[in-house]
């Protein structure tokens, strides 16, 4: 199956969970959605960043995450569901509250 390459980049505390990364290209299957390109990521880094980036049903990104895509929010396109191209640029960040 033909793949392509996006560029994520991490910012704020997912880099305690990945290690030193701040950004890295994956490679994933073309046609590939936001969905399947954090499922590769979960399973690269494992269950803590799974638990850090999902919900509690596990099917779509918690609230305190601001995922974009080309600098374009997941919820002003397709949510998880947004297709990715070859190329494309994602950034996850999560929203730091304080108090």
């Amino acid at each position: 199956m033909p793949t392509m390459k996006v560029k994520v980049e991490y910012v704020g505390h997912i880099k305690n969970i990945i290690g030193s990364v701040r950004e890295e290209e994956v490679e994933i299957s073309e046609g590939a959605s936001v969905a399947d390109l954090l499922m590769a990521l979960s399973e690269k880094y494992g269950e803590a960043f799974k638990k850090a980036i999902y919900d509690r049903i596990g099917t779509d990104v918690k609230p305190n995450y601001i995922v974009t895509v080309n600098g374009y929010l997941l919820n002003q396109l397709k949510g998880v569901e947004t297709k990715l191209k070859n190329g494309d640029h994602v950034i996850l960040l999560p929203i730091v509250s304080g108090g």
